[in-house]
């Protein structure tokens, strides 16, 4: 039988999960750019991440950072486990969405691709930025102080602007 203290925990996680499901969707997906199949996976991933540190949270930042830390984390794991292995193509049906993507929609996913060819703390900074973290949290996420992550997220922002032009011969 499960006690009570257990109950309480999953009870506990569970509503964590619900408070923050969007972003951990947001982060799975943005990492799998073309890859709508693995999101899910993904997602499971990083409950299984989350649940396994969930009693080892010490509320030295907020709930939401810790959030967006684990998921991050857990993502850049499996990105660089998959570099790792064997490419493989595989052939995915484009569904009817797909091919009416608006060019607002289109321009996302470009973004979110030239994001994934930045080096991974470059890509961590940007994408907790474009999540809605101030710069005092990503200072606190990456260790750096307040100046350097608004210096860094200056220059990545031009850097994509450049790349992006280049990309689209704009």
């Amino acid at each position: 039988m499960e006690s009570s203290e257990s109950h309480g925990r999953i009870e506990s996680f569970n509503a964590l999960v619900l408070r923050h499901k969007a972003m951990i969707w947001h982060i799975c997906s943005d990492y799998n750019v073309g890859k709508a199949w693995k999101t899910e996976d993904c997602i499971q991933e990083v409950l299984l991440s989350l649940w396994r540190s969930y009693g080892t949270f010490e509320e030295r930042s907020s709930e939401k950072t810790w959030v967006w830390r684990v998921a991050t984390n857990t993502m850049l794991m499996l990105k660089r486990k998959e570099d790792r292995s064997p490419q493989t193509e595989s052939i995915e049906a484009v569904s009817v969405d797909e091919k009416n993507d608006e060019l607002g929609h289109e321009k996302y996913w470009q973004l979110q691709q030239l994001i994934n060819t930045l080096p991974e703390e470059s890509s961590t900074v940007i994408r907790a930025f474009l999540d809605g973290f101030s710069y005092k949290e990503i200072a606190e996420m990456t260790g750096s102080s307040v100046g350097a992550v608004a210096m860094r997220i200056v220059r990545l922002k031009r850097k994509l602007r450049i790349m992006y032009e280049r990309e689209n011969n704009s």
